[in-house]
C-alpha cells in the first residue's frame, strides 16, 4: 500500500471512532452484516479492525445518504456557536436557554393542556434524510399515520418524562382498506371548555396533499383519544378557533380533492344539535359538526388563516393574501369586509398575536412575520390597520407567544418554507433566524440570546405554567442534528427561560377554587408572598402549529380585596373577553416576575343549555 493510501486509512480511524460512539443503527453492528473489507485495509488494520471500517461504512449507506457523524458535528457546531453567541446576553436582561433535550416527536404540533402535561403529534415520517420530505404528504395507505406523545416536565427531561398517546385506528377512504393511527398531521385544533383539545381535518394522502375529514378529541384527564363522526368536507391546514359559546369554528384547508381546492365551508362542533362539552367528564364521541349559513372563501394560497375572537364577540379572520380580511358573527352567521392589509403582498406562514387590553379582552389584532423581506410588524383595530415597530429583520415560519406581563417573545424562523438561507432541504441555516426577539409594553422590539437549533417550518413554541417557554418542531433540523438516529428519540425540545426568572424570588400562588369561576365573579386564592402582588393575570394555555396560535389570550384581573394571605380577584366580565375554558392564573409582582401559574377554568354556561 502506498504511503498516502495508508494516511488515509489511519486517518479514517478518528472517523470510524466517532461513528462507533454515536450509535449507527443496530444492524449495522451486527456481526453476521456482510461486510465489503479490502485486502489493503485487512492487511494494514488487521481483519477484524477492517470489518469495523465496513460496518460503518454499510450503516452509513442505511442512513439514507445523511451520516450520523455529520449530525453530531452539525449539532455540536450548533451548541458552541450558540455558547459564543449568548456570551453577551446577561440572563438577568435577556433571559437564556436553559435546557436542550431529545424528544420522541417532532412536534409539528403541540398543546399546552390543563393539567400540565405538553400534547405533541405529527406523523410517522418517511426519510431520514433532511435533505429530502419526511412527511408522507402523497402516501396513500397505513404508512400514512400521526403519532402523539405526553411530555410531563414535572417528571424532568428523560425518555421516561414521554408517555406515548397513540391516536386511534381508522380507516381512511383511501381505497386500500388500511388500518393505521389517524394520520392528523396538519390539521386544526382548539380548546373546548372542559380542557380537551378538539383536533379537525389531516392528511388523506396523493393529490400533492389533499384533506381527511377527521374529528378527533384528545381528552387530558384519561390521556385517550375520542373520535367523532366526520366533517362534512376534507381539510388540509384548516384553522380552529373557539366561540365565545364554547362552540369551535372550524374553516379553510385544501379539500379532499388535492392542494390547490381550499374548502369555503365553515364547520361548528359540536353542532348545534347537541351540548357544549363542559365538564371533564363529557367526553365528545359520535358527536357531529353542522355547517354555518356563511362561507369563508379563503384562497389555496390562505391556508390556515389566522382566526381570532375578539371582545366584540366577532371571529376575525386574517388571511395571508392581503385582500382577505374578514369579520365573521358566528351567533348570526355572517361575514363583513375588513380593509385590505397595508403591505399589500401576500404573507408566508408567520405569527399573529391578539394584543393584551387589560381587564377586558383584546380588540386588536398583531400580524407579524411571514416575510423575509418585511420586518414590520402591522396592528388592526377598531376596522383599521396601522404599520407598527419592525422587528430587526424579516422572517418567515416564527412563532410569536405572549408572556405573563403581556410582553411577547419572537423566536424560530426560516427564510421560506423548508429554506434556512441556501436553497430548499439545505440543513445549513442562516444563523440569524436563532435569534430571538422580544416586544415591551410601548411596542419596542430587542434581539436576545441565540437558541441552539434553527427551526422553521412546522415549529413551535408555547409558556408553560412554571413561565418557561418550550421550543420545538421543525422534523428536518431534528433530524439533521439527530445524536443518535437510531433511536427513537428523533425530535428535540429546548427551553428558554425569560428575564423574569433570573430576578430573584418569585410570587407564591398557593390555592387557588377547585370549581368553575363565573364571568364577572369574585373568588379567592391564597399567596404566601401577598405583599409582592401587584398584578393578577390570566393567560390561555395554547395550541399551535404552521406559526399559527390561535389560542392566545392575555388579561389582567382586578384585585377587589386583601386580607392577610388571600387575595379576591374578579373575574372576566363576559365570555366574549374570555372565551370559556381553562387558563392559567399568575400573580406578578411590580418588577413583572411571575408566580408559577395554576389552572382555573372559566365555564359561565349560556342561558338556556
Amino acid at each position: 500500500m502506498s504511503r498516502t493510501k495508508l494516511s488515509a486509512v489511519i486517518s479514517a480511524c478518528a472517523v470510524v471512532g466517532a461513528l462507533m460512539a454515536t450509535a449507527l443503527p443496530a444492524h449495522a453492528h451486527d456481526s453476521g452484516q456482510a461486510t465489503d473489507t479490502s485486502a489493503e485495509e485487512a492487511t494494514v488494520l488487521g481483519q477484524d479492525h477492517a470489518k469495523a471500517h465496513a460496518r460503518v461504512r454499510s450503516g452509513a449507506k442505511a442512513l439514507d445518504g445523511y451520516s450520523q457523524l455529520a449530525r453530531v458535528q452539525s449539532l455540536q457546531n450548533l451548541a458552541t456557536s450558540q455558547a459564543e453567541a449568548n456570551s453577551q446576553f446577561h440572563p438577568k436582561a435577556y433571559g437564556q436557554f436553559a435546557e436542550y433535550f431529545p424528544s420522541p416527536d417532532f412536534g409539528a404540533h403541540v398543546a399546552q393542556l390543563p393539567t400540565g402535561k405538553v400534547l405533541l403529534f405529527s406523523f410517522e415520517r418517511m426519510e431520514s434524510n433532511p435533505t429530502l420530505e419526511p412527511a408522507p404528504t402523497d402516501t396513500i395507505g397505513a404508512a400514512n399515520a400521526g403519532r402523539a406523545f405526553l411530555w410531563d416536565p414535572a417528571k424532568g427531561t428523560g425518555p421516561t418524562a414521554f408517555t406515548k398517546v397513540t391516536p386511534p385506528e381508522v380507516v381512511m377512504p383511501d381505497g386500500t382498506q388500511e388500518s393505521r393511527p389517524a394520520p392528523f398531521f396538519c390539521a386544526g385544533h382548539a380548546f373546548l371548555p372542559n380542557g380537551m383539545l378538539g383536533v379537525f381535518g389531516g392528511n388523506l394522502g396523493g393529490k400533492g396533499g389533499s384533506g381527511a375529514k377527521l374529528s378527533l378529541v384528545f381528552d387530558p384527564w384519561t390521556e385517550s383519544w375520542a373520535v367523532n363522526q366526520d366533517m362534512s368536507v376534507g381539510r388540509w391546514y384548516p384553522s380552529v378557533v373557539a366561540a365565545p359559546d364554547g362552540r369551535l369554528l372550524i374553516m379553510s384547508g385544501q379539500s379532499e380533492n388535492g392542494w390547490g381546492t381550499a374548502t369555503p365551508v365553515v364547520e361548528r362542533f359540536p353542532a348545534k344539535s347537541h351540548a357544549v362539552p363542559w365538564n371533564e367528564k363529557d367526553i365528545p364521541r359520535n358527536v357531529p359538526v353542522d355547517r354555518l349559513r356563511v362561507d369563508a372563501p379563503f384562497s389555496s394560497t390562505s391556508d390556515y388563516p389566522h382566526l381570532f375572537t375578539l371582545r366584540d364577540g366577532k371571529v376575525y379572520g386574517l388571511g395571508r393574501d392581503p385582500k382577505q380580511q374578514w369579520i365573521f358573527d358566528p351567533v348570526a352567521e355572517t361575514r363583513s369586509d375588513l380593509p385590505a392589509r397595508p403591505d399589500n403582498f401576500s404573507r408566508n406562514y408567520g405569527s399573529a398575536v391578539p394584543l393584551p387590553a387589560g381587564f377586558r379582552g383584546p380588540d386588536s389584532v398583531l400580524v407579524l412575520g411571514g416575510n423575509r423581506d418585511d420586518p414590520n410588524t402591522y396592528r388592526l383595530a377598531h376596522g383599521k390597520w396601522k404599520t407598527q415597530q419592525p422587528r430587526a429583520f424579516g422572517r418567515t415560519q416564527d412563532d410569536t407567544v405572549i408572556l405573563p406581563g403581556g410582553n411577547l417573545l419572537t423566536v424560530n424562523g426560516a427564510y421560506d418554507i423548508r429554506d434556512y438561507g441556501n436553497g430548499p432541504y439545505n440543513p445549513s441555516a442562516d444563523l440569524k433566524y436563532r435569534q430571538v426577539e422580544t416586544r415591551d409594553a410601548l411596542g419596542q422590539w430587542k434581539l436576545g440570546p441565540v437558541q441552539r437549533l434553527p427551526r422553521g417550518y412546522h415549529s413551535n413554541a408555547v409558556v408553560l405554567p412554571d413561565g418557561r417557554i418550550m421550543l420545538t418542531g421543525d422534523e428536518l433540523q431534528q433530524l439533521a442534528n439527530d445524536p443518535n438516529i437510531s433511536d427513537d428519540m428523533n425530535g428535540s425540545i429546548e427551553l428558554y427561560e425569560p428575564a423574569y426568572l433570573h430576578q430573584g424570588p418569585r410570587p407564591v400562588l398557593s390555592r387557588v377554587p377547585d370549581g368553575p369561576i363565573a364571568h364577572r365573579s369574585h373568588f379567592e386564592v391564597t399567596t404566601s408572598t401577598p405583599d409582592r402582588v401587584k398584578r393578577a393575570v390570566l393567560l390561555a394555555p395554547t395550541t399551535a402549529t404552521h406559526a399559527v396560535n390561535f389560542s392566545q389570550r392575555h388579561l389582567d384581573l382586578r384585585i377587589t380585596s386583601r386580607k392577610g394571605g388571600k387575595l379576591t380577584l374578579q373575574a372576566p366580565p363576559t365570555a366574549n373577553d374570555a372565551p370559556p375554558g381553562y387558563y392559567m392564573l399568575f400573580l406578578l409582582d411590580e418588577d413583572g416576575v411571575p408566580s408559577t401559574a395554576q389552572f382555573v377554568a372559566l365555564r359561565s354556561q349560556p342561558k338556556g343549555r
